[in-house]
């Protein structure tokens, strides 16, 4: 069994194969946000802080903090945006670019054992990643591509899984801080690609020994209802051997399901999130009327 541990200053989060599912909430990002992406470019953090807020309040273990804006100073703006984020929350962050300088910018400012989003498999993406999560002692998502793009072709994606697994250890760094994203491919363009990514995720936890996220959203572009699909996509990835997913949190039907597998799964004992999720808020009120009305009804 493989646990991946992150951490804010306060709060540890463990990634593992007979643990509940890890939702890391991908709101704080201002791809496909203007609105967003233009306030933050300004120096307003004030929809970030409400974002983070309410996917917390909606059950997020981990969020997403993204800041990837054109011509904007990204690396300063991540680091900012983190700083917020952890002033007003304890979970742990996943800190996301492409850009190496901003990783570095997120990680000097996180206090805690941050989730790194992410690395490729190209050898100088590896050689200008890995360092920083070695020197900072996070744990980092490994996306399955490389210089040749992504691969229609599991056994390509999952030897360029195995690369990044073992160019990691080269590094000192240990297989378990390692979480890997098969890559979830648009199922309205492959038509397989969902049970590939099952397929994948097998592999990956029975010969890697890896925990598994990905962009759940994702199998479902270009297709009409799309939360119907993912909602589908997410409970069948778990019952699959995936780990986490980054996902959003305030469409309910999705923590329905991630909620409803991890008690099919048996990784929710005594089914106590289900019941803390899904308890009548007024029960215990009328329980304690009907108590007083008992007694009072007695001679």
């Amino acid at each position: 069994m493989t646990d991946t541990v992150i951490s804010s200053m306060s709060k540890e989060v463990v990634i593992g194969f007979e643990r509940p599912f890890i939702v890391i909430g991908e709101r704080i990002n201002p791809t496909g946000r203007k609105l967003l992406a233009e306030e933050m470019k300004n120096g307003d953090y004030s929809r970030v802080e409400a974002d983070a807020l309410a996917q917390v309040a909606a059950g997020a273990q981990v969020l997403d903090v993204n800041a990837g804006i054109p011509l904007a100073d990204e690396p300063a703006i991540l680091a900012e945006s983190i700083k917020l984020v952890q002033s007003i929350t304890d979970v742990p962050l996943c800190i996301d670019s492409s850009i190496v300088a901003a990783l570095e910018a997120g990680l000097e400012a996180y206090e805690g054992k941050a989730l790194l989003n992410s690395v490729t498999g190209e050898d100088e993406r590896l050689e200008a990643v890995l360092p920083l999560v070695k020197k900072y002692g996070c744990a980092v998502i490994a996306i399955s591509n490389d210089d040749s793009g992504i691969s229609e072709d599991i056994n390509v994606r999952f030897d360029v899984a195995r690369k990044i697994v073992e160019r990691a250890q080269d590094h000192g760094i240990p297989v378990s801080d390692v979480v890997v994203d098969p890559l979830v491919m648009p199922i309205g363009a492959i038509n397989s690609s969902g049970r590939q990514v099952m397929e994948l995720v097998h592999r990956l936890r029975n010969e890697l020994k890896v925990n598994t996220t990905c962009g759940a959203s994702n199998l479902s572009f270009g297709l009409p209802n799309r939360n119907g699909l993912n909602t589908a996509f997410i409970s069948m990835a778990i019952a699959g051997g995936m780990t986490s997913a980054i996902t959003n949190p305030l469409h309910g039907e999705i923590m329905q399901s991630v909620r409803g597998a991890d008690v099919v799964m048996g990784h929710d004992a005594e089914c106590a999130n289900w019941i803390a999720a899904n308890r009548d808020p007024n029960a215990e009120t009328r329980a304690r009327r009907g108590r007083r009305g008992g007694r009072r009804g007695r001679s």
